[in-house]
């Protein structure tokens, strides 16, 4: 079995290898991005809406790519519409598509035919398709990297910049708006009307420099979280091979990151043996039922109650570390002596003050972006390291 310094090494190893893949990917792609939030900016003023899916793991891409359009992380941006149509993406795609919408179809790295099929009817219907990846459409990918966890994280990357970049153009004053709360994202935009040839390119430098910091986090987290990562992954592994599950759990951003996690647990990449997960964030029934008639608090308490067994372990995840219905899910994990684990950003919040978890894994940035992308980058990490871990137990 892997020593705890050579799991550690490998984890700190996985990381940074992700930096050189992501930054190439994106100096390559930054320029075309650009021109591709210009042109979502102008299918949102016009009426257009963001219509997502994907299948597996990549539906989890769908949901948190809407959530992001409705309901954005800065304060005072404008609520776009998206919507997710993962469940069934061919039937209402053909019952609700008008021409000015933007069409989002997410696969794995070797792409999804029934995916690239809806992409392309949307296109003859005039909507604006984005295939990630895929050949045809306005917009079109290679895979960043055949791994699907890199290729996935690629993605994340990308669509959180398209969100950050349309929200510059509806603000430049070529759309009738000033800069106001985005000039901290795009500094060189000012008050005056610039040629949008120069706002493109300097949109794509900015990209890539966004690129850059992500890379800069994750080399952080790589130098300072790879050890607890490591002690993390371990303990994990002990409770599912006493027969164990994974129970996690997050917010908006974070809930599709928790679903995402599960199901890479249950329908992991080929070859690899799946493990015992659920996602409390993937049950809408039984959360707006006790947000309903209980409260928002009590979302993940009331499921993990019903669900939680021996062995168990409680994952949270929060940008935050501060939201009530993580930490009261945490606080009865504790009660049941559960191993608890939670990602966490910012300086890990009320969850690390209150010592709610066994493992704290901190991002320390305060832009929740960053954050999510680290995060993805972290728990695909852990996944890798599992699977590692029962290879060296064989």
């Amino acid at each position: 079995m892997a020593t705890k310094c050579q799991l550690a090494a490998q984890i700190e190893q996985r990381l940074l290898a992700r930096n050189q893949i992501l930054e190439s990917f994106f100096a390559r792609e930054s320029y075309r991005l650009a021109e591709a939030c210009r042109e979502m900016s102008d299918r949102f003023l016009r009426g257009g809406r963001l219509v997502a899916f994907g299948q597996g793991p990549y539906a989890t891409d769908a949901q948190h790519v809407s959530v992001e359009f409705v309901h954005p992380v800065i304060v005072g941006k404008r609520a776009l519409p998206a919507l997710d149509l993962s469940i069934l993406f061919r039937p209402w795609l053909d019952a609700i598509l008008r021409p000015d919408d933007i069409v989002m179809g997410f696969g794995p790295p070797e792409g999804d035919p029934e995916v690239w099929a809806a992409l392309e009817t949307a296109h003859r219907r005039k909507a604006m398709t984005f295939a990630l990846p895929g050949s045809e459409g306005s917009y079109t990918i290679p895979p960043a990297h055949g791994d699907p966890f890199i290729h996935q994280e690629s993605i994340e990357l990308l669509y959180h910049t398209l969100w950050e970049t349309v929200h510059v153009f509806f603000e430049h004053r070529e759309l009738g708006h000033d800069v106001g709360e985005a000039e901290f994202l795009y500094p060189f935009l000012g008050r005056e009307k610039q040629a949008t040839g120069d706002v493109i390119t300097q949109v794509a430098s900015s990209i890539e420099m966004k690129v850059a910091d992500d890379a800069k986090l994750r080399a952080q987290v790589a130098r300072e979280e790879a050890e607890q990562i490591g002690n993390a992954t371990t303990a994990i592994a002990e409770c599912v091979r006493r027969g164990g599950k994974l129970i996690i759990f997050g917010n908006g951003g974070s809930a599709t990151d928790a679903n995402d996690w599960a199901i890479d647990c249950v329908a992991p990449p080929a070859g690899w043996k799946p493990i015992p997960a659920v996602s409390l964030a993937l049950e809408p029934a039984n959360i707006t039922a006790i947000s309903n008639d209980v409260g928002t608090e009590v979302i993940f308490l009331r499921q993990l109650i019903a669900q939680a067994q021996p062995d168990d372990v409680a994952i949270a995840i929060s940008t935050s570390g501060g939201s009530r219905n993580i930490i009261m899910a945490l606080a009865e994990a504790r009660k049941r002596r559960m191993l608890t684990v939670a990602l966490l950003g910012y300086d890990g919040g009320e969850i690390l003050r209150r010592g709610l978890v066994d493992f704290p894994l901190v991002v320390h940035c305060d832009y929740i972006p960053r954050i999510q992308e680290i995060q993805a980058s972290i728990y695909h990490v852990i996944r890798e390291s599992l699977e590692t871990l029962r290879h060296a137990d064989a």
